[in-house]
């Protein structure tokens, strides 16, 4: 009798607990994932993805993500010049061709924290060569959106470091043309799934 009254309220709390999660969408009109890269010591160039797509969940309550999923096309890098973009997309970079998208799905190194203290890690896939990766996560906003849809949005800063050449993009690594390290910014309004 006790071991069924046990079982039953684990499984109560384990319910309470998958409640709590709530699952959203990019939105990927307020979604910007951005790096920038030093450029022969002179100055870092900025580069960002137009085009991406990724789910996560969250729980209000233990202020954890997880279930991190999201896809970007490399195709869509936009650095503000045609040969440096064409370039960027070739063999010496993301390789788009044979690598057409850049993915990031979070293991089990989810820490839950305070709003503005949370990290997510997760293996981040650039030219099919995969690495475990730390996001910096602030939480900005979680409200019912003020027009348009009215869902709720959760607002997120994040950002990380990574060297490329643990990619396989060592060109211009040597000789300092281009810089090894990579800063990762993203920007995010996501919308609670309904």
């Amino acid at each position: 009798m006790r071991i069924a009254i046990t079982t039953a309220f684990a499984l109560l709390l384990g319910s309470a607990a998958q409640a709590d999660l709530a699952s959203y969408e990019l939105d990927p009109e307020h979604t910007a994932v951005y790096f920038t890269v030093d450029h022969v010591g002179y100055a870092k160039t900025l580069g960002i993805f137009t085009k991406l797509s990724g789910t996560f969940a969250y729980n209000d309550e233990s202020k954890q993500l997880s279930d991190v999923d999201v896809s970007i096309d490399a195709a869509s890098i936009e650095s503000f010049h045609k040969g440096r973009d064409k370039h960027v997309r070739s063999k010496d970079f993301l390789s788009v061709k044979a690598h057409p998208a850049i993915t990031f799905t979070s293991t089990g190194g989810d820490v839950a924290g305070a709003a503005n203290g949370t990290t997510v890690t997760g293996d981040l896939t650039i030219r099919g060569k995969t690495q475990t990766v730390t996001l910096n996560v602030t939480l900005n906003k979680m409200a019912s959106y003020p027009f348009g849809h009215k869902r709720e949005v959760l607002g997120l800063s994040m950002n990380t470091e990574i060297n490329r050449s643990e990619f396989g993009m060592n060109y211009a690594v040597k000789n300092g043309l281009v810089g090894d390290k990579v800063i990762i910014q993203i920007e995010t309004e996501a919308m609670k799934k309904q």
